[in-house]
């Protein structure tokens, strides 16, 4: 196994058991049963039972601090409807029912106006903006919106907009030759082929993750490469129509290898097809995007 593949199979099983290294970005997985009940959170015994039903329902420590858990469980209670559009946030209400400061909830508020999930203006306070003021490229929407309600549609969507981008992005990756980027991507098959044998899912995920991110940087567009946290975000996700990305195997392995070998022979036609074979796209999605004629 070469030192790139050790380094990443010791990072991920770090990443499992909750340990983070240096400069990392600690995320939990978010997937979860539903109705299944998370531990730690604190008691909302409030006047309004709906507000209170949700509280008890949400998120509970996702080692993220005090303003990441809050963003996530009022982000959540957003996206799910359970707080419908205009309704008002209280912050002062925010802040006893969460056990929080008020600077907590003010910058908690900050980061979901970003992403067009509240507004805040004078003399109005703070509300929910409705579904189509949402930044629904947002990687947190995403994976709110893939565990909630919305959950089919969401992972239908995603399906389509992969189907979209990354057929396109393999194209164009192979009329660059930026030989570091490339064998960047072999080493990502290496690692992907090594944790398939070991029984290691974790770090197949998170090989093809950087495998597919770095794809679409080699394409050469900053437009797709702007839109490359939706392909990441879209393999975090699980229970959705299933690609060959989806459940590691030969077959998925080989698409992947196939993939490399054409950029490498500056096969653009190659490229394109050998990333549509990977996707095996639902047939609910390829109704919607049918594969191109062959001319």
């Amino acid at each position: 196994m070469s030192t790139l593949a050790h380094t990443m199979m010791t990072a991920a099983r770090s990443a499992d058991s909750g340990l983070v290294g240096p400069g990392g970005l600690d995320r939990y997985p978010y997937a979860e049963a539903p109705g299944v009940d998370r531990v730690g959170v604190p008691s909302w015994d409030a006047t309004d039972p709906e507000l209170g039903r949700v509280g008890r329902r949400s998120a509970g420590s996702r080692g993220r601090g005090l303003h990441g858990q809050l963003v996530q469980q009022l982000g959540q209670m957003i996206v799910s409807g359970d707080l419908g559009a205009d309704r008002p946030l209280v912050p002062e209400e925010i802040g006893q029912r969460f056990e929080v400061s008020r600077t907590v909830v003010r910058e908690s508020l900050r980061v979901l106006e970003a992403k067009g999930l509240v507004s805040a203006r004078p003399n109005v306070g703070t509300r929910v903006r409705p579904v189509s003021d949402w930044n629904l490229l947002d990687p947190d929407i995403i994976e709110w919106r893939a565990f909630g309600p919305q959950r089919d549609n969401q992972r239908r969507e995603l399906s389509e907009l992969r189907w979209t981008i990354e057929p396109l992005a393999a194209r164009l990756a192979a009329g660059h030759g930026r030989e570091e980027v490339q064998q960047r991507l072999v080493d990502m098959v290496e690692i992907m082929g090594h944790a398939m044998s070991q029984g290691d899912a974790l770090t197949f995920s998170r090989a093809d993750a950087e495998y597919h991110s770095l794809l679409i940087q080699l394409a050469g567009n900053r437009m797709l490469e702007h839109l490359s946290g939706i392909v990441s975000a879209a393999l975090q996700v699980s229970g959705g129509p299933i690609t060959g990305c989806d459940r590691p195997n030969e077959a998925s392995l080989a698409h992947h290898a196939r993939i490399v070998e054409a950029l490498a022979a500056g096969d653009g036609a190659g490229a394109e097809a050998a990333m549509r074979q990977l996707l095996m796209v639902h047939p609910e999605v390829e109704r919607v995007v049918p594969a191109p004629r062959e001319h």
